[in-house]
């Protein structure tokens, strides 16, 4: 079966959100009111409405280090990974964790970065050779 994510979250300012999620990021907006707003996040429905945006606090760990919890994100073939983070890198992104590999030569190895969107919200993508990968062990 093929289904799609939805996420719902809270952001403050509808037009900063636009730009990040709109131009940076490169998703197609959906529908919208004055208080919310959705897009196709790479397959997937996120919408972001008017408000306080949950806390978060470096407390994940993965290997040797702390990320940023709760979090969302997505998983990536590695060339559109790579094509986002130099998207990315090219606006000027302030990385949680810069791109980089994890777990190299071992099963589940990745490529991954972590940011935050302008509200504070962590965002992690992962990138991977081959999407067969994502569940190794």
């Amino acid at each position: 079966m093929k289904s799609a994510f939805h996420f719902a979250f809270n952001v403050t300012d509808l037009d900063q959100a636009r730009h990040f999620y709109g131009t940076v990021l490169g998703c197609r907006e959906g529908r919208s009111t004055d208080t919310w707003v959705d897009y196709d996040f790479f397959g997937h429905q996120i919408s972001m409405h008017l408000g306080q945006p949950f806390p978060t606090a470096l407390t994940g760990h993965v290997g040797d280090k702390l990320v940023p919890m709760p979090h969302f994100g997505l998983v990536l073939e590695r060339p559109d990974w790579q094509a986002m983070a130099d998207r990315l890198t090219a606006a000027g992104t302030d990385f949680v964790f810069e791109p980089q590999l994890r777990f190299a030569g071992k099963p589940g190895e990745q490529w991954t970065m972590f940011f935050l969107d302008p509200f504070g919200n962590p965002i992690e993508v992962k990138g991977f050779e081959n999407l067969d990968a994502i569940y190794a062990s």
